[in-house]
């Protein structure tokens, strides 16, 4: 079987985020000092520690401060609504992101409401999001816009492509539908309502998948030559008894017919992260205009 490190059809997320943190580098260079991004983990969940990681390399790369915090997982609404106040009122916070998942108690959408629009890196405050349908994206959620990039990495012409979003979700599926809307595309978003998805995925020049199943999406499903974005991830035990991370996507069958198709992982999850600090210096563009920061 052929490495995939080398096959063309593969649409890696590596070089984009390189690009798009170097473009990073570049502005806070020119800027100077740009304040920091607090980083927000809610009681000890070992998985949010791999983005967390994930983060702080690239904001190093990208020249940006990152400062982490562990709150306790016994911490009230009220405190951290506090706390997150305090972080919209400090001249030297940039951008606040908040880890997924926190604990049960604790309300996340309240939360993600509570930080400021202009501090608001991830886009996950209903006023970013609400921005997107006005075709405002510049601060849209960070997976969305991360698929979007890798449409655009083909040299596809947006105007007219037929889009099928296999998801619809409030932080992918349905940002990634008005980004791409937003752009011109003709966007079909399907669902676990919808009758067959194969049906409509099979007529698209472009397939984005985030639902969450392991190939949920096959071969059969996908029209030769399209883009295939797979958000999914996914972990499944192999037959040797190890456990793997696959997409949404059956891979290895749908790359025969793709044109391009993103790995998992090596795709959409490495520009996911170069968007959250290309998100944060434009937060600091409109800081800068809304006059919180010289």
């Amino acid at each position: 079987m052929k490495d995939h490190q080398d096959d063309p059809r593969y649409l890696k997320g590596g070089p984009v985020k390189d690009r798009i943190l170097s473009d990073v580098n570049t502005y806070v260079k020119a800027v100077g000092h740009v304040g920091k991004l607090v980083s927000v983990s809610i009681g000890d969940v070992p998985e949010v520690a791999v983005y967390v990681r994930n983060q702080a390399r690239a904001a190093q790369k990208a020249n940006l401060p990152f400062d982490q915090q562990l709150w306790g997982g016994e911490i009230t609404q009220e405190e951290c609504k506090s706390l997150i106040q305090q972080m919209n009122d400090d001249p030297e916070v940039l951008g606040v992101i908040l880890q997924r998942p926190v604990p049960e108690h604790l309300n996340i959408r309240s939360l993600q409401s509570a930080i400021h629009p202009l501090k608001d890196v991830e886009g996950m405050n209903p006023a970013s999001i609400g921005n997107i349908v006005y075709n405002d994206v510049a601060m849209a959620p960070c997976t969305a816009a991360a698929a979007v990039e890798l449409i655009r990495e083909t040299g596809l012409d947006m105007e007219g492509l037929e889009v099928v979003m296999v998801g619809h979700s409030e932080i992918v599926g349905k940002p990634a539908a008005m980004m791409l809307m937003a752009e011109g595309a003709t966007v079909t978003v399907c669902h676990h309502m919808t009758r067959s998805v194969a049906m409509h995925s099979r007529r698209a020049d472009v397939v984005i998948v985030a639902v969450g199943k392991a190939h949920l999406i096959g071969p059969d499903m996908i029209k030769p030559g399209a883009v295939v974005i797979d958000i999914g991830i996914n972990q499944i035990i192999a037959d040797d008894g190890t456990t793997k991370l696959v997409g949404d996507v059956d891979t290895e069958g749908a790359k025969e017919l793709a044109g391009w198709i993103t790995p998992v992982p090596g795709g959409v999850g490495p520009v996911t992260v170069a968007i959250l600090m290309r998100n944060a210096i434009r937060a600091h563009a409109r800081q800068k205009e809304a006059g919180w920061t010289a």
